[in-house]
């Protein structure tokens, strides 16, 4: 995988940075694995809207992605490696040997032609899903579950993964891409591998237009609003807005908003980084 450079021919292509797309096998998307996606524009079922700088973009299709990965002891083959417009990873077409058709996030690495399984007492190889109870200390994996059963939730996106550092008694630790340490209930799964695409972050759109055809409208600075509209707002000439803060005057860069009571709290060992 590997990231093109453009010659600056036009404005727009003086500082364009994308993906070359040389992993992809196929460019069609499986039929029945798809499912419509509904735009809202940012607004509510009233109308209103209550999400900024959203709309338009590029019509899209969902592919159903398995997280579950519970299709356990059944040998699947890898069939096409596909461009999926709802994520940044790449995502990987599988067929199992009674002949299902499923999507899953695809690792870095695999390649059309190898054969992955999931479940208990399987090797831990690439691809692969298996309960962190088997999973070697030190593995890096992705795709990992928080409640046993829940389908994974963490280090799905382009380039991420976590490290399995050790294991106390019904919990494994985990290093998450955040620089998080927190505890896993052994029984929950994870994937071998890390996420593919890991160039994903090389990548520049070059001009805004790029931006609009994902959906995101021109985004208004704080500081160049009126004080009616935002905290840091107004002013004589070009003011510097002040303590910054969002909208709702809640402050910025280093202002802690985590409930301490969260439930979650006790399974933290080491918060991330800042």
């Amino acid at each position: 995988m590997a990231v093109r450079k453009f010659k600056p021919v036009t404005p727009g292509q003086r500082h364009k940075i994308i993906s070359a797309f040389d992993d992809i096998t196929c460019t069609k998307p499986e039929k029945s694995l798809l499912a419509p996606v509904r735009k809202s524009g940012g607004r509510n079922n009233q109308g209103k809207m209550t999400m900024r700088y959203i709309g338009g973009g590029h019509k899209r299709m969902y592919r159903i992605i398995d997280f579950l990965r519970n299709k356990d002891g059944i040998k699947a083959t890898v069939t096409a490696i596909e461009y999926d417009p709802n994520r940044s990873a790449r995502i990987a077409l599988v067929q199992y040997v009674d002949g299902e058709k499923r999507y899953i996030i695809a690792p870095n690495g695999l390649k059309v032609g190898q054969q992955i399984i999931s479940g208990t007492g399987i090797a831990p190889e690439v691809g692969n899903a298996l309960p962190l109870g088997e999973i070697p200390l030190g593995t890096i994996v992705h795709n990992i579950e928080l409640r046993p059963g829940q389908g994974a939730a963490m280090a799905r996106s382009a380039g991420t993964y976590a490290q399995l550092t050790s294991r106390e008694g019904t919990h494994a630790i985990l290093k998450l891409p955040s620089g998080e340490v927190r505890m896993v209930l052994v029984t929950c799964r994870a994937t071998v591998g890390s996420v593919s695409n890991p160039d994903h972050n090389l990548e520049s759109h070059g001009k805004a237009g790029r931006k609009r055809w994902l959906g995101r409208r021109p985004r208004v600075r704080g500081v160049v609003m009126n004080p009616v509209d935002h905290p840091m707002g107004g002013g004589e000439g070009r003011a510097s807005g002040g303590h910054p803060r969002s909208r709702k005057g809640i402050p910025a860069k280093g202002y802690k908003t985590r409930n301490p009571k969260k439930t979650s709290k006790k399974f933290i060992i080491e918060r991330r980084k800042k």
